[in-house]
């Protein structure tokens, strides 16, 4: 059985990895996945990727980075997606994962224009949308968020299949096996508080109230459940068993 990829686009911070471990742990856990069928490799660090057709999917991880920086690990990992969907390999971004799948296939990403969107937040999905993806999520959901760029324009041809108060495109999908969330489905409610507790001298500064947010932090099951439908919807495909 070929593999799920996890393209690990940074780490958390130091405060947070201490507390709660890192990207590729909660993943892993989020997912539910035997630690032999994920294959993680780190692209900021400049690993090599395989080629497409030698996985039975990918997860996009988020970062710290930017994805307007344009940085060469970034943008060699963006024409890799491209590859992916010109392959109908199933993919999953996430957060800066998300970004970068935008702006792969031709979309925009920017600063937030709320500023900041830190929390667990409400997100609604869209009523006008009957793709099967969105189908499997409530009307309105928790999901846990850290953000403070944005896809300010989804790529011709995509879905808009959710949205919070702050951003507009929560989730998004590009085809059958691609999709991509600015919300964290591997975060548990104690990541989230982490997130929380690690930035609140940045977070008053720009006039939220740490303490506030992280009394709001809750489970986000729904979340997580996409993620997980995803990984083992890709993992049984025919080809990845092939």
């Amino acid at each position: 059985m070929l593999p799920l990829l996890l393209l690990q686009t940074g780490e958390a911070p130091d405060a947070v990895r201490t507390r709660c471990g890192g990207f590729a742990d909660w993943f892993r856990a989020a997912m539910r996945l035997a630690p032999a069928t994920l294959r993680v490799v780190r692209v900021d660090a400049g690993e090599a990727l395989p080629r497409p057709v030698e996985v039975a999917g990918a997860v996009i991880t988020g970062s710290a980075a930017m994805v307007t920086d344009r940085a060469d690990w970034s943008e060699r990992t963006a024409q890799w997606i491209r590859d992916a969907m010109a392959a109908s390999t199933p993919l999953f971004g996430v957060c800066y994962g998300h970004q970068l799948m935008a702006h792969a296939l031709g979309g925009r990403v920017g600063w937030l224009p709320a500023g900041r969107e830190i929390g667990t937040q409400t997100v609604a999905r869209n009523p006008h949308t009957d793709g099967h993806w969105a189908q499997t999520l409530p009307a309105t959901f928790a999901a846990h968020t850290t953000h403070r760029q944005a896809v300010l324009a989804p790529p011709h041809g995509s879905a808009t299949l959710a949205r919070s108060v702050a951003d507009p495109h929560q989730l998004l999908r590009y085809g059958p096996h691609a999709l991509s969330s600015q919300f964290h489905p591997e975060f548990t409610a104690p990541i989230m508080r982490a997130y929380i507790a690690t930035r609140a001298d940045a977070l008053r500064q720009e006039g939220l109230d740490p303490d506030a947010l992280g009394a709001q932090v809750r489970e986000t099951e729904p979340a997580r459940a996409l993620l997980e439908r995803f990984a083992h919807t890709a993992l049984a495909r025919p080809c990845a068993a092939a």
